[in-house]
């Protein structure tokens, strides 16, 4: 019989949703709590803590937005359709917000020189560290109601949101996450056979 598991039923009710609305169950104030509590609880290796988040609200999240658009224009060539690309961006500026998710560099570099005979494993360790915060926020965000993606336009946009949101320039931008509450929801994805994906010895 399987057990039964709150975090197992959490992560079940976590899709990607791309029909957002500004308005959700939650106010932008407990959005940022509950983002700071998860952020508190995520491990890292040798409890680095290099994770770092911007929560944007408002225009902010829309100017986020502007500028992944603006990037995407100066890249795609003038032959080829945007329309589907414009419309995918105002679906993320719809939202109640947007999360961005950073790795401070300064920190992993700094424990790599710490612990040199490691020094090749912390940019990986980091990336670990901050796939583990990514899943984190977007499940509690799902518990609580909302809806999000998960979205990764940099190195595009590095600059800019840099020069923008006041960004630290040891803080390197990782995925963006535009949330809020859903007007539809996204239908299950397929999965595969789990017996195909685990493996088990010596049960």
């Amino acid at each position: 019989m399987a057990v039964e598991s709150s975090v197992v039923e959490a992560l079940s009710t976590r899709h990607s949703e791309y029909a957002l609305t500004e308005t959700s169950d939650l106010s932008n104030q407990e959005v940022v709590d509950l983002i700071k509590d998860v952020t508190l609880q995520v491990p890292s290796s040798f409890n680095g803590q290099s994770q770092r988040v911007v929560v944007l609200f408002g225009d902010a999240s829309k100017k986020l937005w502007d500028i992944t658009l603006k990037a995407l224009r100066g890249v795609v060539p003038e032959d080829q359709p945007f329309e589907s690309t414009e419309q995918k961006m105002a679906a993320f500026a719809a939202g109640q917000g947007t999360v961005l998710f950073f790795d401070n560099s300064e920190v992993t570099n700094g424990f790599a020189e710490k612990f040199a005979a490691y020094a090749e494993n912390f940019p990986t360790w980091a990336q670990q560290a901050n796939g583990m915060l990514q899943l984190s926020v977007w499940t509690a965000l799902s518990e609580a109601g909302l809806g999000g993606s998960l979205q990764h336009y940099n190195p595009l946009i590095d600059l800019a949101v840099a020069d923008e949101f006041d960004i630290p320039d040891t803080w390197r931008l990782l995925a963006q996450m535009p949330f809020g509450g859903v007007s539809t929801r996204a239908q299950a994805k397929e999965k595969q056979p789990i017996d195909e994906r685990v493996k088990v010895i010596g049960l």
